[in-house]
């Protein structure tokens, strides 16, 4: 038999012999398996392990200084009591106004729950049960060096309440919640970002720590407390980021994204979740409502069209009013049916089938709105929103320069029979352009004629107030200015040297009670779609050398997917491939940065240089047993030396 021929059936039966051991599971020599990460939730049911109440009495309590190690400013004091008490809390303050107070359920085993510790100081606290009263003392570190302070606080103290200031950054910063002296007293070591606000169960609720997509897109919400206690994680296919809702049943209508359709958009898309289980229980797609290419601001792309950053649902009219910054559009569509009712904005430019749906203005002094956040219906059934403000125009020859604008918190009264609309309050055009944020940003109504007014993406380049997010155009000097305003006066105002989305008033305690337990996980991140599934016997590999080296790729196990980054040139073709049982799973890595007109938050790493660090998640939905990771890289495939198991 010829000697090349007796060579490539020897090495034919090779192959075959690794894809048979690979059929039953069997991994090549020097394979490792991809170590799993510990989630947060994972690591937070450890910490519960050392909180102990055994044997502790009110004299001498168990006290736990920031119990899950992300809440820095709060403790946990766990004593036992022969008899059933209530016990009240005193966290000691400045003054009357930053102190505060609680009353806890009635029991024989008390975990008390501290929040609004002073940060790098004994804090005194004053614990009462029944007739026995105890001081005890809580020590706490300094803030990080890199906390962000405020550059000044105006306050009339005769109209104002203890509740706290809770801010999500945009920029540098922590989730955190100052006092009306502008005092940290509470914060969260782990990222969080959007919206944060108090369920009905009294929980917070605020984005999950990581992204399922660039450049913002978080995998979900946290359920958790002010420790930092999760007490319910829920994953969405197509992540969240913005802003959230829940309904009188509990459900979550969140933004959310669909990353596999056709036509590639991204915020155009919201979900509702049932609370119990995490499923999809609704979907609202707004190309099917609305014309992408209708209403251009300056800030539309193709893919960003619409970029919706509000939700709301409101019930007197079974409806819900999105905010679409890209077309200066505000709309309202049926819940039931999913149907546009109306649109508030300026009609230019939209289509002649979508004119009845505008608003005719009518009284004095009305202006449209541009670019605007965070629109909410109230009570009166006025829509309450942050106009921006940005160019005031669709056309670009009439548009207004920044030093020349202003954005405003505005009120409109709408007719729906009549179709007109009327504006019925404003604040911040009299500030001029030193109150203009053309993003981000914030409006919240605390009760009749008593409003917050946030102003949260001001930035300045080379002493010049800017037209477009502080991270597009890198701007050196931040601002954000929160205003809250009584019977049209301004009560309380905070400056910050930051940029911040958004604000919410709240109170320090919530109704909830703290409860030992693991975290639930709700829902689940979806299938990733694979470019391709095919047979075949994975010979042809390289080993690890110095090029695969210089890409500086890791490769991660999540509790729900496999992370893949690396360092690559823009435009570098990189697939993942797994395989297992002669077959292979690819799954593009897409090296490429949209130009993010918007860029809500800045993340630190806009990756305008040739080389793009990139994540490449690939879901554990639809995956089972152990696969072994091949990556290529300009068309050449290497053997990793991994294997993950799912």
């Amino acid at each position: 038999m010829n000697k090349k021929i007796v060579i490539a059936l020897i090495a034919a039966l090779v192959v075959v012999i690794i894809g048979v051991f690979r059929v039953f599971g069997m991994q090549m020599e020097g394979e490792d398996e991809v170590k799993l990460v510990s989630s947060l939730t994972e690591k937070q049911a450890l910490d519960e392990k050392e909180l102990k109440i055994d044997g502790y009495t009110l004299d001498n309590p168990n006290v736990v200084v920031n119990p899950y190690e992300n809440s820095p400013l709060t403790a946990l004091v766990m004593f036992e009591t022969d008899e059933e008490v209530s016990p009240g809390v005193t966290i000691h303050g400045k003054d009357e106004l930053t102190t505060y107070t609680h009353t806890f359920e009635k029991g024989t085993e008390h975990y008390l729950p501290i929040y609004g510790l002073y940060a790098g100081r004994e804090n005194r606290v004053t614990i009462k049960c029944g007739d026995k009263v105890k001081d005890i003392t809580i020590k706490t570190d300094d803030l990080p060096s890199d906390f962000v302070m405020p550059i000044s606080v105006k306050k009339d103290e005769s109209k104002l309440t203890n509740d706290l200031y809770f801010y999500t950054p945009s920029s540098k910063g922590y989730t955190c919640a100052y006092d009306v002296n502008g005092d940290v007293r509470w914060y969260l070591t782990e990222s969080a970002i959007w919206e944060i606000n108090r369920l009905q169960n009294g929980h917070l609720l605020l984005s999950t720590d990581r992204l399922t997509e660039v450049p913002y897109y978080s995998t979900g919400l946290y359920e958790m407390d002010m420790l930092g206690k999760i007490y319910t994680e829920y994953s969405l296919p197509g992540g969240y980021h913005h802003d959230y809702y829940e309904m009188e049943n509990g459900n979550l209508l969140v933004a959310s994204d669909d990353f596999n359709n056709d036509a590639g958009t991204v915020e155009d898309y919201v979900v509702e979740i049932d609370r119990k289980n995490g499923n999809v229980v609704k979907r609202f797609d707004l190309k099917d409502i609305l014309k992408m290419t209708d209403g251009k601001s300056e800030n539309w792309i193709d893919y960003d069209w619409f970029h919706n950053n509000s939700v709301w649902y409101d019930k007197k009219t079974n409806s819900i009013t999105l905010s679409g910054r890209h077309q200066d559009a505000v709309i309202n569509i049926d819940y039931g049916s999913g149907k546009l009712n109306w649109i508030i904005g300026d009609p230019t430019n939209w289509s002649k089938e979508y004119q009845k749906y505008f608003f005719k203005p009518v009284g004095d002094n009305f202006e449209w709105q541009w670019s605007q956040h965070a629109a909410m219906i109230t009570p009166e059934g006025y829509v309450f929103l942050f106009d921006n403000g940005n160019n005031k125009s669709k056309n670009e020859y009439e548009y207004v320069p920044a030093s020349e604008s202003y954005s405003r918190g505005v009120m409109y009264k709408i007719d729906t029979d009549k179709m007109t609309i009327e504006q019925v309050w404003e604040y911040g055009k009299e500030r001029g352009s030193e109150f203009y944020s053309p993003y981000i940003s914030d409006v919240d109504y605390l009760d009749k004629d008593h409003y917050i007014v946030h102003s949260g993406g001001i930035s300045y380049k080379d002493g010049k107030v800017q037209n477009q997010p502080a991270g597009i155009v890198h701007s050196d000097t931040l601002r954000s200015d929160t205003v809250e305003l009584l019977n049209n006066e301004v009560i309380f105002e905070m400056v910050l040297p930051t940029n911040n989305y958004r604000v919410e008033k709240m109170s320090l305690y919530g109704d909830d009670e703290f409860k030992l337990g693991k975290a639930k996980e709700r829902g689940g991140l979806g299938v990733t779609d694979a470019e391709s599934d095919k047979f075949t016997l994975m010979g042809n590999y390289h080993k690890i050398d110095d090029e695969y080296k210089s890409h500086k790729i890791s490769i991660k196990k999540e509790k729900d997917r496999l992370a893949v980054t690396g360092t690559f040139k823009r435009g570098t073709p990189v697939k993942i491939i797994l395989y297992k049982d002669m077959m292979e799973k690819v799954y593009d890595m897409r090296i490429s940065s949209h130009p993010y007109t918007a860029l809500c938050v800045d993340l630190g790493n806009d990756n305008e240089g040739e080389d793009f660090t990139v994540t490449k998640y690939i879901n554990d939905d639809g995956l089972i047993g152990k696969y072994t990771i091949f990556i290529e890289i300009n068309g050449k495939i290497y053997q990793t030396n991994k294997y993950v198991s799912f």
